[in-house]
């Protein structure tokens, strides 16, 4: 006699489904946060692309010159204009630190803060790197089901050669 075993596949598609569909929303989560991160990563480097290459930015003044405040609008906006919308929800130009590096000529293995004068004692520092981060991070909150996960952190860095000329 043959007996009938139709309600195993019945069983274990029920326990299994959850499971499934778990991993499937763990791998969409993941792949947003990589996704915001790369997108991050893209901003940044085109406000250090944008630096690196103009004339005359003041290195001495990062917060108020002019350009680089339309450089971190530029990574941030698309556009020069702070008004603009962000690319990147929740990014604001105020998370963006802009940051310089210079060679040690005792170690050029190891970049670090440039210490040409500043303030009127001389021309200011000419930059190898121009380094731009978000230093206090970017939090990005996972979704899960039924599940309230604490947010992640993102602190992506971009460290660009400087091609132009400083004041």
């Amino acid at each position: 006699m043959r007996r009938r075993c139709g309600g195993n596949m019945i069983l274990e598609s029920a326990l299994w489904i959850p499971v499934m569909t778990i991993l499937v929303v763990f791998v969409i989560q993941f792949g947003k946060i990589t996704y915001t991160y790369y997108a991050l990563r893209n901003s940044l480097y085109t406000t250090g692309q944008y630096l690196s290459t103009q004339n005359t930015v003041n290195f001495c003044d990062l917060a108020g010159d002019p350009t680089i405040q339309a450089a971190i609008n530029l990574g941030v906006t698309g556009t020069a204009d702070a008004s603009a919308p962000p690319l990147i929800s929740n990014l604001t130009p105020d998370l963006v630190a802009v940051n310089i590096e210079c060679i040690d000529p005792t170690n050029p293995a190891v970049p670090g803060p440039c210490s040409a004068p500043c303030g009127g004692l001389g021309p200011g520092p000419h930059p190898d790197y121009v380094v731009v981060t978000i230093p206090n991070g970017y939090s990005v909150t996972p979704r899960m089901l039924y599940l309230t996960l604490s947010p992640i952190l993102l602190s992506p860095v971009v460290t660009v050669p400087f091609r132009g000329t400083s004041l």
